[in-house]
């Protein structure tokens, strides 16, 4: 039942109760005194709801906000895991040297950052500890962190680094305990 067709009905239940003489069959009383037709009532009524116009404004204006907020969002988690990178071989590189006063030399590439939390089999006489609390941590991006001793880059000691976001050897994205200049 419609709006209108409701506000009749009520009219013409109210019509009822009046006297007779102000009544006409079909139509309440304030159609009968020259009110409004039914037509004109209709159209009088406040409407509820909204326009397709607005619906689709709205949806615009959160498409926009999310072409700005979900890309700067993007951008600082991958940021975050760069930064998670360097301080994971930071840590590796303190362990690594407490590693090196305790046993007198650095792990070789083969017994690798494993050597950090059980002791080697070979020449690992002053080896004191787990070296790292919580096991071997993965880089961000799920892969292995690359072990080198003696380094290519840093010829008195180790290199140590994560192939990046593209989980690829080079590129402008791995991570590594060396500078640039060190590579030349």
């Amino acid at each position: 039942m419609r709006l209108w067709e409701c506000r009749i009905e009520c009219e013409f239940r109210i019509s009822d109760s009046l006297d007779s003489g102000s009544r006409i069959w079909g139509w309440g009383a304030k159609e009968a005194a020259g009110g409004n037709p039914p037509s004109a009532i209709r159209h009088s009524q406040s409407r509820s709801g909204f326009t397709l116009i607005e619906l689709l404004l709205v949806l615009v204006i959160l498409a926009s906000l999310a072409g700005i907020v979900l890309p700067k969002l993007t951008g600082r988690s991958e940021q975050a895991k760069i930064t998670t990178a360097r301080t994971q071989i930071s840590q590796f590189e303190v362990a690594l040297d407490a590693f090196e006063i305790d046993v007198g030399r650095y792990p070789t590439t083969v017994e690798g950052l494993r050597a950090l939390v059980e002791k080697p089999t070979s020449e690992a006489d002053g080896w004191q500890q787990p070296y790292l609390r919580r096991g071997i941590p993965r880089d961000p991006w799920g892969n292995d962190y690359v072990y080198r001793f003696p380094g290519q880059y840093n010829q008195d000691g180790f290199d140590l680094s994560s192939y990046g976001p593209n989980r690829k050897l080079g590129g402008d994205d791995d991570i590594m305990n060396w500078s640039e200049e060190d590579k030349r």
